[in-house]
């Protein structure tokens, strides 16, 4: 196995341009899963000032927002950020699975890698465990992904 070819896209932001789409809905949870993206994308190369931060009002808008930036074409990646929990209602199901139905058509028909931060948790410990706390940060996850799949992509078309 040694021989064999792989490609893989490096943790590089340098000269980048990303976007990242933060849902304002329960917001104290994602206002930590944006300072981790940010924070990530910074310490591997990009520059603040190629960063934009887009706002909508909850994971349910993220789709419709994260496509029109991504065939904007202004944008080398974009990284979605939201956090949805469980209620007492069927509510969660419908917002979280048309959240990331939509976010993930959006990247594969614009061709403009989405990382995927959106939290789907049962329980509002879960969602602070994942936007900082014992589980890390899925908004830095979500950032890095993102940079991977755009060095991946220019990888495959060099």
């Amino acid at each position: 196995m040694s021989s064999l070819k792989t490609l893989e896209g490096d943790l590089i932001a340098r000269d980048l341009r990303v976007a990242i789409v933060a849902a304002r809905f329960n917001d104290f949870v994602v206002e930590r899963l944006v300072t981790g993206a940010i924070d990530a994308l910074v310490r591997h190369g990009a520059s603040e000032k190629s960063l934009e931060l887009v706002r909508v009002p909850g994971a349910f808008d993220m789709p419709l927002i994260v496509k029109r930036l991504a065939l904007s074409k202004r944008y080398d990646a974009i990284v979605a950020l939201g956090a949805v929990i469980k209620g007492e209602t069927a509510h969660f199901d419908f917002v979280a699975g048309e959240c990331a139905a939509g976010i993930a058509r959006a990247a594969q028909e614009s061709g403009v890698p989405v990382g995927f931060g959106v939290l789907t948790c049962d329980t509002l410990d879960q969602a602070i465990d994942r936007a900082g706390g014992k589980a890390g940060n899925k908004g830095a996850e979500a950032a890095l992904a993102a940079l991977e799949m755009v060095n991946l992509l220019k990888r495959l078309d060099a």
